[in-house]
């Protein structure tokens, strides 16, 4: 079952004020699903909500490593950790559960783990509800939209 939580419209001018917006929506969500085209702004979102959450880490694009993982101190200054997925050049959901991605998923049972996965779509079937599927799409050159809906 899909409902939709949020519906945001933002830029580079006001992207800190949608990841706060975003993050007060999600952040009790553990598996955060981002899909989008080629260029949307995926990993530039992902980028500013650690920003926002005060990740020290270097946050980069896991298009190679395939997984990045960062620390911060939740609000009840626990130590959380994100593990920054990107799926787009796996094959399959085989070959993802052969890269350990089925393992990060499974920590973020614990609350103290976060998964961030760009191009959830090449192996959805990782994913156990409930998680959130967030879409940006492309308006123009500057703004984008992004729906969230949880996936229950």
């Amino acid at each position: 079952m899909e409902t939709k939580l949020l519906q945001l419209s933002y830029t580079l001018d006001n992207i800190d004020a949608a990841v706060k917006q975003f993050w007060e929506v999600v952040h009790t969500f553990g598996v955060i699903a981002f899909s989008g085209e080629m260029g949307a702004g995926k990993t530039t979102f992902i980028h500013k909500l650690c920003d926002h959450l005060g990740v020290q880490d270097a946050v980069s694009s896991p298009t190679f490593a395939l997984i990045n993982e960062y620390r911060f101190n939740g609000a009840d200054s626990m130590e959380r950790v994100i593990f920054h997925m990107d799926w787009y050049r796996l094959r399959d959901s085989e070959e993802a559960f052969n890269a350990g991605m089925e393992d990060c998923v499974d920590q973020t049972a614990s609350g103290k783990a976060f998964c961030f996965i760009e191009w959830p779509e090449k192996a959805r079937e990782l994913l156990r509800p409930p998680y959130l599927w967030i879409t940006i799409a492309t308006k123009n050159i500057t703004e984008r939209d992004m729906s969230v809906s949880l996936i229950s």
